[in-house]
């Protein structure tokens, strides 16, 4: 396994990503005590802000996978910093999957880090590069609701426990919606290696609209419906109430 040389500053955490850990925290602070004026602005900008961390480190953690299978240039790329204004779109990277949140409370990353698959060797490098990020999600889901499946919910501020269950949602269904065999989304990044080749040319022209294809299939009423069923039971056996994501998503939209 390769694992690069790279300076001090290409994986330094960068002070962008320390300031929105701030925010998290504050903004985490405020919701738990109760100090601010209007809850729902505290729980919105935290479960945002966490949101961003979350999505800071699911590009981390395929770029520090790649570079370990061998990709050396991530480190100059700035991707080992945790900087969101490093990644190759910062629209689709950050901006999206906001919005996404925003209209329909679901975690949905965005393409963010760019990884020379020429350099990996190997088919199963190729595809645990593309489950690096869900996997974290994953991991950010189990800490989120460890309150939960812990029992350990006593003393924990009402907002403070809805605002984690909301944000575990967020975790899950980004976990859930990146581990799709779809185009242009981790989980066909996990297929794509031991496809053949005929089979990669064809669907290659579709990859850069899987991620607005899974969005879109979402507006469908039934495959809604049957998605967060399959959400709230996972949330469901994590301990995590319907009750409490719903109970977030009306704090985190505090406008409505």
């Amino acid at each position: 396994m390769t694992t690069a040389t790279t300076r001090r500053g290409d994986r330094g955490v960068s002070p962008v990503f320390v300031g929105i850990l701030t925010v998290t925290a504050v903004t985490g602070w405020a919701t738990w005590t109760g100090w601010a004026a209007r809850p729902g602005v505290a729980v919105f900008v935290f479960v945002t802000a966490a949101w961003i961390v979350s999505l800071c480190l699911h590009e981390y953690a395929h770029a520090r996978t790649a570079l370990h299978g061998g990709d050396i240039t991530v480190g100059a790329k700035g991707y080992l910093t945790l900087n969101p204004l490093k990644y190759t779109h910062a629209l689709l990277s950050i901006v999206l999957p906001v919005i996404f949140v925003i209209m329909g409370g679901i975690g949905l990353p965005g393409g963010a880090v760019f990884i020379e698959r020429g350099r990996i060797r190997g088919r199963w490098r190729h595809s645990l590069i593309s489950a690096a990020g869900p996997l974290t999600n994953a991991l950010f889901a189990a800490v989120c609701t460890a309150p939960f499946w812990l029992h350990a919910l006593d003393g924990v501020p009402d907002d403070f426990r809805y605002a984690l269950a909301f944000l575990a949602l967020l975790q899950v269904t980004a976990a859930v919606l990146n581990f799709l065999p779809v185009p242009g989304l981790d989980g066909y990044g996990v297929l794509e290696p031991w496809l053949s080749y005929k089979v990669k040319r064809q669907v290659e022209p579709f990859a850069p609209f899987g991620l607005l294809f899974a969005f879109a299939l979402l507006w469908v009423p039934s495959i809604n419906i049957a998605f967060f069923h399959m959400i709230d039971a996972i949330l469901s056996g994590l301990g995590v109430s319907v009750q409490d994501t719903s109970s977030g998503w009306s704090l985190y939209r505090f406008w409505a």
